[in-house]
């Protein structure tokens, strides 16, 4: 290997040149493309991306199926550019800030031959991955410009392996005997942590619980989930038990990150509950990883927990990898005016056991 960078090196480089407004290229049988992210694209690489080629726009299913446009390729459609389109226009296909006030009444050209959407697929990923709004525009090339280096755009991603980077004593208002672990993936993506509560035995089913950052509910008091309430809680249930772990995972607003969230905040103050707004944005209902939290728990040697959470999902995702869920433990608190409607979504729309 020696100094050159990994295939999973150059993806992490790829995601931070997408969040700077790069362009990043992904090749794959003899096909190469040319991808930037719209939100960070600006008038001159525009120019440039024309002049290399004929662009068009890939957005996920989701976004298409607000914008009335045909997904041909399944998950994601192809939207050929017009010539006379500009920064507001792609912006516009993938910003659903102004769909009710402004909306795009197309109609759009939606591409279903040339090359395999395989690609556009992999760039929308990246974008996701970088926490940008899951749209790209995108050139065929025969070869990649001077100065971009071509990753693989059909390797799949591995599951990230952690390292323990250090871990220190932190008494707390809520559990006094804490530890905090900062754990750093290989990848290149964010760091976790888990809050270990007293001194858990390894042989026995620990008190757990996967926490997913929510900086408006954890830092702020938001009123509109019951993230806050849900932190205090399980923290509060295992200092009383006198052992426990808490996995703090950065996977903010679902796995959309804080911008994303922020947006779909903004479209539920025009009326959508929190599923519609992700979807108009081009997101799934959920984008989390919970294969994360039990990567987490094999590292610190716990094989079974008695799980703190409302959502199967995390149990199913426990299970299938490898960490034994023997009780559910429920955890039903921060119920306020303003949060009630999101929780009935959660439990009618998403599952959740509340």
């Amino acid at each position: 290997m020696g100094l050159v960078p990994t295939p999973t090196e150059l993806r992490a480089r790829a995601r931070d040149d997408l969040r700077m407004g790069l362009p990043v290229c992904l090749q794959a049988d003899g096909a190469r493309i040319l991808a930037i992210a719209v939100e960070t694209l600006d008038a001159d690489r525009l120019a440039a991306l024309r002049a290399v080629g004929k662009p068009y726009v890939a957005v996920t299913a989701r976004r298409a199926q607000t914008l009335r446009a045909r997904a041909y390729d399944g998950d994601l459609a192809r939207l050929e550019l017009p010539d006379d389109a500009d920064l507001r226009w792609l912006n516009r296909v993938a910003d659903p800030a102004a769909d009710l006030s402004a909306p795009m009444l197309g109609p759009f050209t939606t591409l279903r031959d040339g090359t395999d959407p395989g690609l556009a697929r992999a760039a929308l990923a990246l974008a996701k991955q970088a926490r940008l709004l899951p749209a790209v525009a995108v050139v065929d090339v025969a070869q990649a410009p001077s100065g971009i280096t071509c990753i693989d755009g059909l390797l799949p991603p591995e599951q990230a392996a952690y390292t323990e980077v250090v871990s220190a004593r932190l008494p707390m208002a809520l559990a006094r005997h804490g530890r905090v672990r900062v754990f750093r993936p290989h990848d290149g993506s964010e760091e976790h942590y888990a809050i270990e509560v007293g001194t858990p035995r390894r042989s026995e089913p620990v008190l757990a619980r996967l926490h997913s950052a929510c900086f408006t509910g954890d830092m702020l008091g938001s009123l509109k989930c019951d993230c806050g309430p849900q932190l205090r809680a399980a923290l509060a249930a295992m200092s009383a038990e006198g052992a426990g772990i808490l996995l703090y995972l950065n996977q903010e607003g679902r796995g959309i990150g804080l911008a994303n969230k922020m947006r779909a905040y903004a479209l539920q103050d025009q009326g959508f509950d929190t599923v519609d707004a992700n979807h108009r944005l081009g997101f799934e209902d959920d984008e989390r990883d919970f294969r994360i939290g039990a990567a987490l728990l094999q590292e610190m040697r716990f094989s079974s927990v008695r799980l703190m959470t409302n959502n199967p999902a995390k149990i199913e995702m426990m299970e299938a990898n490898g960490i034994k869920v023997v009780e559910r433990v429920p955890l039903k608190v921060g119920e306020t005016d303003e949060n009630s409607a999101y929780l009935a979504t959660k439990a009618a729309r998403s599952g959740h056991m509340l």
